[in-house]
């Protein structure tokens, strides 16, 4: 199983904290410490621009099925609505707390937003409707707003069923709500040991993998929140994606410098491809100089991209052997 040589994005003077691709494949969307928001060509690495307006480290980012809206969470406390094309904010939104993960809804209507627990604030879940005929002028306010009791949502997500989403939790629970009757509707409290930091779904939204502080990916039904498969590593985990038209999932994470130094152990800053039903690594992919903290798969599955605490987007596109391999016996490491 092969790689081409990645291709190095260099466009953030801080430690990424979540990359994207839009649907159709052709830009990648990342977010940093360092306040930016970037938009690159996929294929080239050629950046396209830069979204200028936060003032705290951006969180997250989430682009619509037509690439014409992104919606980006801040520290700043502030949410906002962007013009994919021309980089115009359309609106913002400000919140007590800031904005650690946003999603648009799975008909682009609506977006979801998790707001951090701080300064005396629980956690809190926003719906909110967005009006794409007249981008500037939204609702000051959520149309749903909720505060799930116990541990706070570090994830969330919109599953294919209406009015229901998927949250993970500081604790490792996840968890699942209608959020039209703010109610849940179902829960795995033993899903994780420790924090889960990344919860992406499938293609079809049937299920879902997680990644955690406690060193463990698993693969979740959507519907029951049943373990379906684990994968269990030596390092915490950041990220973890699943790569669609392949038999593979993508960990990636890895041990802050500090613990490294006093470990007197690598740090295992590696992409690891697992092959996702017989739940065994099968390579891996060097060269961040740092924790990776976010993964993201191209939505045809013909590359990914990783992004760390170096700073550094790598998007590395799959050879043609790599779609060949259909036997698991035939699998080969992943070359460096």
């Amino acid at each position: 199983m092969d790689l081409q040589r990645p291709i190095l994005l260099q466009g953030h003077e801080r430690s990424l904290t979540q990359i994207i691709y839009n649907k159709d494949g052709d830009l990648i969307f990342s977010v940093s410490k360092d306040h930016r928001i970037n938009v690159w060509y996929s294929h080239n690495g050629e950046r396209l621009g830069t979204y200028e307006g936060h003032k705290g480290t951006v969180w997250t980012v989430s682009v619509d099925k037509k690439s014409e809206f992104l919606v980006s969470g801040s520290a700043d406390n502030a949410l906002k609505l962007w013009s994919v094309k021309t980089g115009a904010c359309l609106y913002t939104w400000e919140f007590p707390t800031a904005i650690k993960r946003v999603q648009w809804s799975n008909d682009d209507s609506k977006i979801l937003a998790v707001t951090e627990e701080r300064m005396g604030y629980k956690g809190a879940l926003r719906i909110i409707e967005i009006n794409k005929e007249q981008p500037t002028q939204q609702a000051a306010e959520p149309k749903h707003f909720f505060e799930p009791a116990g541990s706070k949502v570090t994830v969330a997500a919109f599953t294919a069923i209406p009015n229901e989403i998927v949250t993970a939790h500081e604790s490792g629970k996840i968890a699942k709500f209608n959020y039209e009757e703010k109610k849940q509707i179902g829960e795995n409290e033993e899903a994780h040991q420790d924090s889960i930091m990344d919860l992406q779904l499938s293609p079809d939204q049937s299920y879902f993998i997680t990644s955690s502080k406690d060193k463990i990916s698993r693969l979740f039904d959507t519907k029951t929140l049943d373990v379906i498969k684990t994968f269990s590593t030596d390092s915490p985990l950041n990220s973890a994606s699943i790569a669609p038209g392949s038999h593979y999932i993508i960990l990636g994470g890895g041990q802050e410098a500090m613990n490294v130094t006093t470990s007197g152990r690598s740090g295992n800053f590696e992409c690891r491809f697992w092959h996702k039903v017989f739940a065994e690594e099968v390579g891996r992919v060097k060269g961040h100089f740092g924790p990776i903290n976010t993964i993201a798969v191209h939505p045809q599955g013909k590359a990914f991209a990783s992004g760390g605490e170096d700073g550094y987007v790598r998007v590395h596109w799959f050879d043609d052997s790599y779609f060949r391999t259909k036997v698991y016996g035939e699998l080969e490491p992943v070359l460096d």
